[in-house]
């Protein structure tokens, strides 16, 4: 495939903040075309063409949008841009390298469903897409794409920089949400979803950066152009950050008909050193597979991954060679979820730093296989109870690896 939709402009720009040099390389078009619509027609064109969400749970973009569309009150955008997964960096790249696509498919969508304001909520550690992001909107406003009567039109619509203060927890949407209020950032009980009762109990969208980064792209094509790409539940490209023992590391966007093997091999350039592949972590550790030589002719997309028992989370790959140990790989994880738990339900408080402690003993060679069945009981226990993903995504990668630890 040579047309990127969401990287296309990346290193394009001599200034990626100036919206002149977007509008420049295409920029700023879908805007226009999307207030000669109706609002409506514009979440049936998202609708139509099956983006669904770029952040981790894959939601279909139109239906969210259509949720709230119909309802009263002030309304909310909300980017969802607190990239803390291990191993994605995505949004970063985005944010950095052309973000006034972002800021469009914000404004875009707050057309689509009645809002007045938009939020970007970044990870408080990307210091440099803060300053970038927020320089680029206050260029948006100045050109006339944000603030009173965009375009001569009747809609208005501002949107307003966040940052978030380390906790990996906020990228879950109802505790950003709960941080955006000023308040501690743990998840909420679901229903109500924030597109019903989100920021200040008010209709609010919650979008990943990539998924709103689509949608120019969308309105400017069209959704029959958007859904020959890919398959027919997986619409469109996905970017996956790819790391590990591999000879060319990096960001590529690629349609979800790509194989892990073509990614691996054809893309990256193949196992670092020569050496023989060993496992990949798909879809970043919040729920991310662990896929053997079995599974390298899998399609990367939702439906052929979840087929596999996986998902496409992220879109973070995490590759492995014969010489890695997966015990070492799930103690890292299993750490990272110990440190970054926010302590309100007790089975991820618990649950979580008892699964390191036998991992631990696996480690050094002091557990059995039946610790590792008892590893994969607590962690169900956790997917089953627990408010968050945080919390309910360490059964994945643990069961999944089981083959290799046992």
């Amino acid at each position: 495939m040579d047309e990127l939709i969401v990287l296309g402009n990346i290193g394009m720009y001599t200034n990626p903040e100036s919206a002149a040099q977007y509008k420049q390389h295409g920029g700023y078009q879908g805007l226009p075309k999307a207030l000669s619509m109706s609002p409506g027609d514009v979440v049936e064109e998202v609708k139509k063409s099956g983006l669904r969400g770029r952040g981790g749970a894959g939601f279909p973009t139109g239906l969210k949008w259509s949720f709230t569309l119909p309802l009263k009150g002030e309304k909310y955008v909300l980017c969802n841009a607190d990239e803390g997964e291990p191993g994605t960096f995505k949004d970063r790249v985005l944010m950095e390298g052309d973000p006034h696509k972002v800021i469009e498919g914000i404004i875009i969508a707050g057309y689509a469903v009645g809002a007045q304001k938009g939020y970007i909520y970044i990870r408080g550690e990307y210091c440099r897409s803060i300053e970038m992001v927020s320089r680029a909107v206050e260029g948006a406003r100045k050109k006339g794409y944000l603030g009173e009567n965009i375009l001569g039109t009747e809609f208005s619509f501002n949107i307003e920089v966040k940052t978030g203060a380390g906790s990996y927890i906020c990228g879950e949407e109802t505790a950003m949400i709960e941080s955006l209020e000023g308040k501690r950032g743990n998840p909420r009980v679901r229903p109500p979803y924030p597109g019903v009762q989100g920021l200040w109990r008010n209709p609010s969208v919650v979008n990943n950066v990539e998924t709103l980064a689509n949608i120019p792209s969308i309105i400017v094509k069209g959704a029959d152009w958007f859904k020959s790409i890919g398959t027919r539940k997986s619409t469109g490209t996905k970017i996956f950050c790819v790391s590990g023992k591999v000879e060319n590391p990096g960001y590529y966007e690629l349609p979800m008909t790509v194989t892990l093997r073509e990614l691996i091999f054809d893309y990256c350039g193949g196992i670092k050193h020569k050496k023989k592949f060993k496992a990949a972590l798909v879809g970043g550790a919040a729920a991310g597979a662990f896929l053997g030589e079995d599974n390298l002719d899998v399609q990367l997309n939702f439906e052929d991954l979840a087929e596999n028992n996986g998902c496409l989370g992220s879109g973070a790959v995490l590759v492995l060679d014969e010489e890695v140990r997966i015990v070492d790989v799930l103690k890292n994880i299993m750490e990272f979820f110990v440190h970054e738990s926010c302590g309100l339900c007790t089975p991820c408080r618990v649950g979580n730093v008892r699964i390191l402690d036998i991992l631990n003993q696996l480690k050094e060679g002091n557990g059995t296989a039946h610790d590792y069945q008892r590893i994969l009981k607590i962690a169900k226990v956790m997917n089953k109870t627990c408010l968050c993903p945080l919390g309910q995504s360490p059964f994945v990668p643990l069961s999944t690896a089981a083959r290799w630890v046992i």
